[in-house]
Order: structure tokens, then sequence, then C-alpha cells
């Protein structure tokens, strides 16, 4: 099933991002993760995609395919295109359509020392493009509430994000961000910029103080005074930060379906006590 038909008549979603272990003799401990998560009923599981990597050996194919065979959920599956010239990009969509794969999360990848980036695909919505015109996914996006770090302001941030979603993508799925009035105006300045498209929150429970101030380092997340104070209370206790990251984290979503969200993506970290957690906190809202 498409993603974007879940939107088609009003519904929201609730969803999670794992990614593939590092080892391949890790893979089959990923089931007691699932087990958890698909008892859940998320609409859809994101699989997060390593750079670099040939299509016959790529772990994320393989978990993509064990999430649909196996737990009957849909995946998703990230693709990133700035290491990858059309050819593997089409081994990539073939495998895909071989495994039943319906569902593609377009992504440009990071620049890295160690693997050489290739010219077929500058951005994402070059990618978007591409698979469009080829093939029948469903083609989802990457969006920054807070820009994208190489992005010079919030205006070249949506502009952007518009050629992205004129080249295709469907549904538009979130950085990580602790502060929902971010999020909010962001929405704001998509709907004067046309921008129609359904666009999901990603959250991530933080529960570890080092956790928390890398994810603000790395994704540029703002860090709320709120939450920069319980991080300060907390961080040499780690049972009652894990549960201060969790109520934030609640608070946050409960929020944001308040005000009418087309759903909720949680970052998971292949944490299912957390994805639970937050479960059952809003079992009786959504």
């Amino acid at each position: 099933m498409k993603v974007s038909e879940i939107y088609k008549n009003g519904g929201k979603t609730l969803s999670f991002e794992i990614f593939p272990p590092k080892k391949d003799t890790e893979l089959n401990n990923i089931d007691d993760t699932l087990d958890v998560l698909c008892e859940l009923n998320p609409d859809f599981i994101s699989v997060t995609f390593g750079a670099g990597g040939s299509c016959n050996c790529n772990k994320t194919i393989e978990l993509a395919r064990r999430i649909k065979d196996k737990y009957k959920v849909e995946p998703v599956v990230h693709l990133t295109c700035l290491h990858y010239n059309q050819h593997e990009i089409d081994e990539f969509a073939h495998a895909l359509i071989d495994a039943g794969i319906e569902n593609i999360l377009a992504l440009r990848g990071d620049a890295r020392e160690d693997i050489v980036s290739k010219d077929d695909f500058s951005y994402a919505s070059d990618m978007v493009s591409y698979l469009k015109a080829k093939y029948d996914f469903c083609v989802l996006g990457a969006c920054y509430p807070e820009k994208h770090p190489e992005s010079a302001n919030m205006i070249d941030e949506v502009k952007h994000l518009k050629t992205k979603v004129s080249a295709g993508a469907e549904v538009l799925l979130s950085q990580l961000f602790f502060d929902n009035n971010n999020f909010y105006e962001f929405k704001e300045k998509c709907e004067i910029a046309d921008i129609d498209v359904p666009i999901i929150p990603g959250i991530m429970p933080v529960v570890k103080a080092a956790q928390i101030k890398r994810m603000v380092s790395l994704c540029h997340a703002a860090f709320p005074e709120r939450f920069r104070k319980i991080v300060d209370r907390y961080e040499n206790n780690p049972e009652a930060l894990f549960d201060a990251g969790m109520s934030y984290a609640l608070s946050q979503i409960i929020d944001l379906l308040v005000n009418d969200t087309h759903g909720i993506h949680l970052y998971t970290m292949n944490n299912p006590v957390i994805a639970r957690r937050i479960c059952e906190g809003i079992k009786n809202i959504v």
C-alpha cells in the first residue's frame, strides 16, 4: 500500500523509524524490536539507509522485506542519492519492486570523506524527479522545520522544499525538533508557499543527557529552556531523566495531535521500550 493513500481521506498516521544493525549477525535480533513495534499497529515503518553499499549487500532492503512479509506492516525505505549514479539507483528500485515495496523516502545523503560523491543527483529533488518519471513508487521527502544546515535561511529552505514537492514528493517527514512552535511556524510558511502535501512531524524521545546534547549538535535543533532545565536537573539521575524525557516527548506529541497534524513519526533508535511507552501514553487520544 502506498503511504500517500492513507491521507487522502483525512487519515492520521503513527509511524516509526528504525535502522538496520551494523553486523549481519545482529539482523535476527531486530525481531525483538519489531515484535514490539508491530504489536503497536503502526501505519508504516521507515528503514534508514547506509550509503556506499551495493544493492546486493544492502541490509535496508532485507529488513524492509521482513517488515512487509513477516509483520504485514508497510515499510518505507530510505534511499540516498549523492553517492550513486542512475544505474545504481535503478538497481535499488528494481530490488524494491521485486520485494513488493512501494514507498521510498528520497534523501540526498551527507557528503563523506570515505565515499566518493557522484554527479547524477545533486539534490534529493533530482532523484524524486527521476523516480517519479520511471517508476510507480510513492515518494516521500524530508523537511527541516528549523532549516537544513546548508540552507541560507528559511526562505531558501521553503523554496527548495517547494522544488522537491513539485518534483513529485507526496508526503514530507520532518527532522526531529524539540520546540513545537518552530514546527507550526514552518507549516505556516509551507502553506503560504502552496506546499499542500501532508507534513508529518518527527519526534525523538531523548532520555540520556549525552544523547540530547549530541542530537542538538548534529541536527541543529533548538534546545528550549524548559527542556534544558529538565536535562540540567536530572542528567546525573538516569532513571529520572528517562521519565522526564519521555514526559517531554509525550507533551510534544499530544500538543501536535491537538493541533491537527497528519500524524506522528517516532524516531525509536531501535528501542521498543520507548515506542511502547509513547503509545501507551496516547492510546486514548489518537
